[in-house]
């Protein structure tokens, strides 16, 4: 017969009726942790967005609805000629000017991307040169330009076109808001433009494609968002412009926000430049939910294009 030692069955005892460890409670997963370091960092955002847009644009739609009178005088008084000529002039003037820096900046976005480092630098400052003058002094440098006897109007004389009138016309005043807001255009196409792969468009030139239809079918859908996004962001600024219309334009042209400024300084119609404030407010959400619309579906239809694509290739 077998003898079981003391020690041994005292340590098989003891191992027995000795309690379990304490659990440690178990660490949060990196993606709650991410998530809760992204919410506290977007709080004082959040907070200064609430103090100086919410807060105001709600004291806004309190003035529209209770000055001089409760109810929707004052939005239905919008419905007369004069505003909804100044809502569709403003519209249209922001549209203009987006196309117009488009036109300019595309091909300025391209150099940049295809210039050596040291004509790219220039290229940049050349870009953020206005950045650090002042507005209402390109404003006044191109009162100047476009004036009466101005530089302009002497270029186009030696050139044979005559006496040209662009200061106090939509003409003139697309030409000095589209160089002001031409920045916002050239840094988002730039950002995209310079992380697209240029052998994509080798090997559409490669298997026989023109370089029209290269550029057209494969170049261009690529830099769609910084496009996007520069026409989102001159649509926005341009629909709130004031000074540079005010003084290159004429009162007859008169923008949105310069129409705000006349009911508040001269008719002292703090209800209806409320409602007018908002109207604005609303147009500007309703083109960023469009531009944001168009933008998910274009790159929707190029999901589905590539998977069919590759699909049938498989």
């Amino acid at each position: 017969m077998a003898v079981i030692e003391p020690h041994r069955a005292a340590a098989t005892t003891d191992t027995r009726d000795r309690p379990d460890p304490p659990t440690e409670p178990a660490a949060p997963a990196p993606g709650r942790r991410r998530m809760a370091a992204a919410l506290l960092l977007a709080v004082p955002a959040a907070a200064w967005l609430l103090l100086y847009f919410v807060v105001p644009s709600l004291q806004l739609l309190w003035t529209s609805l209770t000055t001089p009178e409760p109810g929707l005088a004052n939005y239905t008084a919008l419905a007369d000629g004069a505003a909804v000529t100044i809502i569709v002039r403003t519209l249209v003037m922001a549209i203009v000017v987006a196309v117009v820096c488009a036109l300019i900046a595309y091909p300025y976005a391209y150099l940049m991307t295809i210039a050596t480092r040291r004509w790219r630098a220039v290229l940049l400052i050349l870009v953020l040169v206005p950045f650090w003058t002042s507005l209402l002094a390109r404003t006044f440098a191109w009162v100047v330009l476009l004036q009466d006897g101005g530089l302009v109007e002497r270029g186009f004389a030696a050139l044979g076109f005559g006496s040209v009138q662009l200061l106090g016309t939509p003409v003139g005043v697309t030409l000095a808001m589209a160089q002001v807001m031409l920045p916002f255009m050239v840094l988002p196409l730039y950002n995209t433009m310079r992380g697209i792969n240029r052998r994509l468009v080798d090997a559409a030139l490669s298997l026989g494609a023109h370089p029209v239809q290269a550029f057209l079918r494969v170049y261009l859908p690529l830099s769609f968002p910084g496009l996007a996004a520069g026409a989102t962001l001159v649509l926005v600024l341009s629909l709130g412009f004031y000074v540079t219309p005010a003084l290159v334009g004429s009162p007859q042209q008169s923008m949105l926000a310069q129409y705000i400024g006349v009911q508040v300084n001269e008719l002292v119609n703090f209800g209806g430049a409320g409602a007018l404030a908002l109207t604005l407010l609303i147009v500007t959400l309703v083109l960023l939910a469009a531009v944001q619309l168009l933008t998910r579906r274009r790159n929707a239809d190029q999901g589905s294009i590539a998977t069919s694509t590759f699909g049938g290739a498989a």
